[in-house]
């Protein structure tokens, strides 16, 4: 096993032994345990970061299914570090948090198997180079996120957090599968790299764009971008350090990647420069925009989180640019604005973690996230609000912090992209720079407001009463550690630049040489330009309007609820549960005849309908074996059997018939020379009609019921067309030559599966999957019901102590 393929299933094989850790450990003691696993694999990256800042990648495959093409492929090159160090460091920094900030009657064995879980998925989707690895892993992801959301299950938003989630996270994945099926078809392979590599040759094909549009649904819907940001709000019901964790670093960053891996194959596609960058422009600003109008420091991070998602989006999008362009000195500046991503990627990690830990503090101390309830907090948390102050300053785009570098770099790219003559940029082109300044002054507003309505003024009486303190020690590590890497990064940040930036940009343009202009040296001061102005624009317009917001304020009231996107999304989920619920109570009525008329009915129109649409039934009675006269005798008993079943008075009387025709079957299997078929029927029959005599004394009387002759009509015609319809199929088969016989493959059993006996070949060989399925159902019904006994027993036991 290599050493990154041992990464991602580290994570799995920890959680699976959490249960076994809960039992021998004490609870204040898992966390700690749990926490080795991040710190380790952290501490096993850093080690490639000089190798691959060289230029090495490491490529690895585990043959799985090779038939299928479907292979456990891990590819570690310069993108798909940056997220692993940002996977297991932040996902380390959470961890430490949350042993200080869980309770000890929390589920902590539960908690950490989920993030564990969620932490190996994510690795798995950075680290996969075939497409069909990276969908289950995707999925992965989404399942266990849901699990972390809904980690307070007892609580009704958090359930419903949960679900909104994974709805539409699940929904965009599918729509990705179907976009990876189609680059197979165009492609031929489920490798990334070796797709990169044939670009060329799918490009021109019909199916590409489809393709395109698809795998950004599913890239859009999991990093939260207009219009399926909704879920992200809601999934702010988890535990602070999940939000820390999930949505701040590593889940919602996995559209990014997506986005950022697949731009050497769509990146040329003017309709992935203007989806890209347009969706993530209206993310950044409407995100920025209803940050403001938010009350609970939950919410109003998940905003500012869709906002700067937005931002990174729309980076990517205008990098994509140089993709189109090609190589030459004029386009590679173009590809500054994928180094501002990326590098806005990994500020964003720092300052929004801290941010998020900020509020988790604020909550457990003072028990309240609302702003309206908030204020004065500075002198009773003064480590607290440093961590505020330096994270939302970053965010901002304030030095001396890393938020700035970024920012500016964007603005810079906004700016640039204005020059272009291509996708129609020089008559809307202006847009971008303008959408990009006014979402940058609201994003200023709410951080000032984080930062004032929290900490500054006065003590309000209503949080008095919980006699706030600071955090302990233990909590406030981990955001100062995070804040001390946005302080560090502004006044290193070319150091970041040469070992992580670098290597990542290779990986996002592959075809391009490691030029200067790819990785250009980031400057704290780079003069009198344009970025510089838009940034001195956007403090001194976020002041004015912070300081006079009560006068326009009211704007949002153009806007009402009941007409968002959220309520949107409630309304057409609630419509869709009824209809649901309606037609589903139309036919799940209770009544077991009703259930087996549809079964016939069904059974009925489609295959009969289709043996005379298709006028494929054929039967010549010539061609046909004799019938000896002791098979009559059976066919006779059988049909004696059968109409006296129907007017059996009593159950022994019913049970009994029922029983010889079991029996009559098995005798037709002894002369047809089918001995094991013959057995099996014989065992079956025996042991139902017994079970049947044991439970006969426990039965209520039969009494005859009062059925309708229209009723009666109707189930008598329904029965003459089924046994009429299994007869035509009985006589179908029979020498049947419209279509070749499959019976000629399985005759060569001996050949292809080892066994001389056809039915036992078929059952484990040619069915395995099949009955291998049937033994697991029977295995979970074995489980149930055991589960109920125990339950039924420590009831009983609980009962009579």
């Amino acid at each position: 096993m290599t050493i990154e393929i041992a990464i991602i299933l580290i994570p799995f094989i920890m959680a699976a032994l959490i249960p076994l850790f809960n039992r021998r450990l004490q609870k204040s003691f898992i966390g700690w345990v749990v926490l080795v696993i991040p710190v380790s694999l952290f501490l096993i990256l850093t080690t490639y970061i000089p190798r691959i800042a060289k230029g090495e990648t490491f490529s690895h495959t585990y043959w799985w299914i090779p038939s299928f093409n479907i292979n456990f492929t891990t590819y570690l090159d310069g993108l798909s570090l940056i997220f692993s160090l940002l996977i297991t460091g932040v996902g380390s920094l959470v961890i430490l948090y949350s042993i200080f900030y869980l309770s000890i009657k929390e589920s902590l064995h539960h908690f950490y198997c989920y993030l564990l879980l969620f932490m190996g998925a994510m690795l798995g989707v950075v680290f996969s180079d075939n497409l069909m690895v990276l969908y289950a892993f995707w999925e992965l992801t989404s399942v266990s996120s849901f699990l972390l959301i809904a980690f307070w299950h007892h609580r009704k938003a958090s359930r419903a957090g949960a679900r909104k989630s994974m709805t539409i996270t699940v929904s965009g994945g599918v729509a990705m599968l179907v976009g990876f099926l189609m680059l197979y078809a165009m492609s031929g392979t489920l490798s990334i790299r070796e797709i990169i590599g044939n670009v060329d040759e799918i490009s021109e094909q019909t199916l590409f764009i489809p393709a395109l549009v698809l795998v950004l649904l599913g890239a859009f819907t999991k990093s939260a971008q207009f219009p399926f940001h909704i879920w992200l709000p809601d999934a702010m019901e988890a535990p602070t350090p999940v939000s820390a964790y999930l949505h701040s670093a590593t889940m919602v960053k996995a559209g990014i990647y997506l986005v950022a891996r697949f731009t050497p194959v769509f990146g040329g596609e003017v309709v992935w420069f203007w989806a890209v960058t347009g969706v993530g422009l209206l993310t950044l600003f409407w995100g920025a925009f209803n940050a403001v109008r938010q009350s609970d420091l939950k919410a109003i991070l998940a905003f500012s989180t869709v906002s700067q998602l937005g931002l990174i989006m729309s980076l990517l999008g205008l990098g994509s640019v140089a993709v189109h362009l090609g190589y030459s000195t004029s386009s590679v500046i173009y590809t500054q604005a994928t180094f501002a991503a990326l590098f806005h990627l990994i500020n964003h990690s720092t300052f929004k973690g801290a941010l998020f830990m900020m509020v988790g503090i604020v909550d457990h101390e003072i028990g309240t996230r609302d702003i309206r309830r908030l204020g004065g907090l500075m002198s009773i948390l003064p480590f607290t609000f440093t961590i505020a102050l330096i994270g939302c300053f970053s965010m901002a785009g304030l030095p001396p912090f890393n938020g700035f570098l970024s920012k500016e770099m964007f603005f810079a790219a906004t700016v640039s992209i204005t020059n272009l003559d291509i996708f129609s940029i020089a008559s809307i082109g202006i847009l971008v720079p303008v959408i990009a300044w006014i979402a940058s002054v609201f994003t200023f507003i709410y951080c000032a407001i984080i930062v004032s309505k929290t900490f500054l003024g006065k003590i309000k009486p209503d949080i008095l009463e919980k006699n706030p303190h600071e955090a302990p020690v233990g909590m406030l590590i981990s955001p100062f550690i995070l804040i001390g890497l946005v302080i560090a990064i502004f006044f290193f940040p070319n150091t970041l630049g040469a070992y992580i930036l670098k290597p990542a940009m290779s990986s996002v343009y592959p075809t391009f040489p490691a030029t200067a202009e790819m990785t250009p040296h980031i400057y704290a001061w780079h003069g009198f330009k344009p970025e510089l102005f838009m940034t001195i624009g956007v403090i001194l317009v976020g002041l004015l309007l912070y300081r006079y917001m009560k006068h326009w304020i009211k704007i949002y009231r153009l806007f009402p609820q009941k007409w968002t996107l959220n309520a949107i999304y409630e309304r057409v989920i609630t419509s869709s549960e009824n209809i649901s619920e309606s037609i589903t109570n139309r036919y799940m009525n209770g009544n077991l005849m009703h259930y087996f008329i549809y079964i016939y009915v069904s059974f009925v129109v489609i295959v009969a309908g289709t043996f005379l649409t298709l006028e494929a039934f054929s039967w010549t009675p010539s061609l046909d074996a004799p019938v000896e006269n002791y098979e009559l005798l059976l066919v006779f008993i059988m049909i004696f059997a059968s109409c006296a079943l129907i007017f059996a008075k009593s159950r022994i009387t019913a049970v009994l018939l029922n029983g010889v025709l079991g029996y009559a079957i098995a005798f037709f299997f002894v002369i047809f020379r089918a001995p094991d078929l013959a057995l099996t029927q014989l065992v079956v029959e025996s042991v139902t009609t017994a079970l049947y005599l044991i439970c006969f004394k426990y039965l209520a009387e039969l009494k005859p019921e009062k059925t309708s002759k229209r009723v009666k009509l109707s189930n008598g015609i329904i029965s003459i067309l089924v046994g009429s319809t299994v007869t035509l199929i009985g006589l179908a088969v029979i020498n049947y030559e419209k279509f070749e016989s499959i019976s000629v493959y399985f005759e060569d059993s001996y050949k292809l599966a080892g066994g001389k006996n056809i039915v036992n070949t078929i059952l484990g060989d040619f069915r395995a999957f099949d009955t291998m399925l049937e033994v697991v159902v029977l295995l979970i019904a074995g489980l149930g019901i055991y589960t109920l006994i125990k339950l039924k027993a420590a009831k009983k036991g609980d009962a009579d102590t």
